[in-house]
């Protein structure tokens, strides 16, 4: 579909007696607005913005893997000493049904 950027017909009137006052030279008892600045558009970014843009950014390069806690763990699984803690397990997994079927379960029942 394509787009008009001619507002399809549509008249601003507030646009439109800008550009009237600016084409008959401004004569308009002094209430002409400013001529337009040559250069171009510009944006200027809160810093707000722009940590959220460095932490997109930062988010999209990453893998989201944490190969330190993997080497570890993998360390530990090869020689023995890796303990799996099976009440944390438990909870966890109880947490994880609880948040997936919407409803909490307790451990009192």
């Amino acid at each position: 579909m394509p787009i008009n950027i001619n507002n399809a017909g549509l008249k601003n009137t507030t646009i439109d007696t800008k550009t009237n006052r600016q084409v008959d030279g401004g004569n308009n008892s002094g209430n002409s607005p400013a001529p337009a600045k040559s250069g171009g558009d510009s944006v200027s970014l809160t810093s707000e913005a722009q940590q959220l843009n460095d932490l997109q950014e930062k988010a999209m390069n990453s893998s989201g893997i944490d190969q330190a806690k993997v080497d570890r763990i993998k360390a530990q699984i090869e020689n023995g000493s890796y303990k799996v803690d099976v009440d944390r397990l438990a909870s966890k997994l109880a947490q994880f049904e609880g948040d997936l079927f919407g409803s909490q379960i307790d451990g009192d029942e």
